[in-house]
């Protein structure tokens, strides 16, 4: 617990830092000296002005969209893994990512725009909140391997009428939707009332930190223990989606945070949940962030898609990984 502090200390400063260098670099360079000043000043140049759109009115919802999201994604891919019992599980192995994809298409087919398709994407990934959840439940016992068979084969039905819709779209819609999907931050607002909800899952989980550190050894260690595992699951499954369908809301579908994120800690910090899940936190909003400015400095002034930055960076590093743990004989 001593190293609780350090580590979650270093985490906050390269937060931090990422968000001023996300803030100053771009098509249009912002000095650093000058930050404060248009972040805080209210009497500001013509010049000042014109830097001042491009931070507070462009950058700055992107960057802290970033932030919000890479968090959510990241705590709740932490938390399905201890739900299904297996690291390598990811926030969108359930379907909430599918579920919010085809409401989001649906609304763009429709030639809606903004909230619109937002409000969308998060009614389809309710319903497959729902969907899942009663279904996996049924009549009989609930187990996180019925879970996830339900999860994978109702993701996979998302799967077949995201292709659909996609192939009865317009040419000019088609980019957009493409887009979506591929993960895009780019025309997000302020987080407002998500990052509040987002704080009060991540206390939420923090509560329950020693419950997911008993789970993690198995259900009957757990109720030997004093841990009653079916209320424990079923708030893990509420928070983790809750969490994955105001991600993908806010981001569209932003792949590998949610899993490279937690199972790369494990590794470097171990699994007590309670340096684990505010650690998770804080690197998944570092890393999507850095992801989110390379997206659109990398090849400026054309913007990529943020969801192929983080797979680029996710797979040769889940793979060097998992390569480290095959040689140490722990795979």
């Amino acid at each position: 617990m001593a190293r609780i502090f350090p580590i979650l200390l270093v985490l906050s400063i390269a937060c931090l830092l990422t968000l001023v260098l996300s803030l100053s670099v771009g098509s249009l360079a912002i000095p650093l000296e000058n930050l404060p000043s248009l972040l805080f000043s209210s009497q500001l140049s013509e010049q000042s002005s014109l830097h001042y759109n491009v931070v507070v009115d462009l950058r700055l919802p992107r960057t802290l969209s970033a932030m919000l999201v890479g968090a959510e994604l990241a705590l709740a891919g932490c938390l399905m893994q201890v739900l299904l019992r297996n690291p390598l599980a990811d926030p969108y192995v359930l379907g909430v990512s599918g579920g919010a994809s085809v409401g989001a298409l649906i609304a763009m087919l429709l030639g809606l725009a903004g909230w619109q398709v937002s409000g969308s994407a998060l009614i389809g990934a309710i319903t497959n909140m729902v969907l899942v959840f009663g279904l996996a439940h049924g009549r009989g016992s609930w187990s996180p391997t019925r879970l996830l068979l339900t999860g994978v084969v109702i993701a996979s039905g998302w799967g077949a009428i995201i292709s659909f819709l996609l192939s009865i779209s317009q040419d000019t819609s088609l980019r957009g939707m493409l887009f979506w999907l591929m993960g895009d931050l780019s025309n997000t607002d302020l987080p407002g009332w998500d990052s509040l909800l987002a704080i009060i899952c991540l206390l939420i989980a923090f509560a329950m930190a020693r419950p997911l550190n008993l789970m993690v050894r198995g259900e009957m260690q757990a109720r030997a223990l004093g841990v009653s595992p079916y209320p424990l699951q079923i708030c893990l499954y509420l928070l983790a989606s809750l969490l994955t369908a105001m991600a993908v809301t806010r981001g569209g579908n932003i792949g590998f945070i949610g899993l490279v994120v937690p199972h790369i800690l494990r590794q470097l910090i171990g699994s007590d949940h309670r340096l684990l899940l505010p650690a998770s936190v804080l690197a998944g909003g570092l890393l999507l962030m850095l992801a989110d400015t390379f997206a659109r400095t990398g090849l400026a002034p054309q913007q990529l898609p943020v969801g192929v930055i983080t797979a680029m960076i996710g797979v040769p590093l889940f793979l060097f990984v998992l390569q480290r743990r095959s040689r140490s004989g722990q795979l």
